[in-house]
């Protein structure tokens, strides 16, 4: 029996690095969906949960903070959605920002590819699902 890989929704507004990143998962042999905005994350959230969501805190008219806050409010229990911010931001006030409104992780933009790596295994270990 073939499970599905696990679904990672990636809600970047800069194009260049939503290809990288989403490149680099998807040969991790993860399935990865892309928007530019917490308007285009919220009915994505809706039609197919994510395993994990992966929020860029600058996006336009609508932050990834409030977005987080958002999908954090509305999916809680055993289909709450995983999410990690993602910030060039590495301050502790706006890590523990991201951490308030319901970020379980964070990631310093720009980023080492390991690192990417390395935050996403963890949180699939963290909630059971594997590649």
């Amino acid at each position: 029996m073939k499970t599905e890989a696990p679904h990672i929704l990636l809600v970047v507004e800069d194009e260049t690095l939503a290809e990288i990143t989403a490149f680099r998962l998807e040969l991790l042999g993860y399935s990865v969906k892309t928007v530019n905005s917490g308007e285009a994350a919220l009915p994505a959230v809706a039609d197919r949960p994510p395993d994990l969501m992966i929020v860029d805190l600058k996006l336009p008219n609508m932050s990834g903070l409030e977005l987080i806050e958002r999908v954090s409010n509305s999916n809680q229990g055993e289909d709450e959605v995983w999410i990690m911010a993602l910030s060039i931001e590495a301050d502790l006030d706006a890590v523990q920002q991201a951490y308030n409104v319901g970020a379980k992780d964070y990631l310093v933009a720009p980023f080492d590819p390991l690192t990417l790596e390395s935050k996403v295994e963890q949180v699939f270990q963290k909630v059971g699902r594997t590649v």
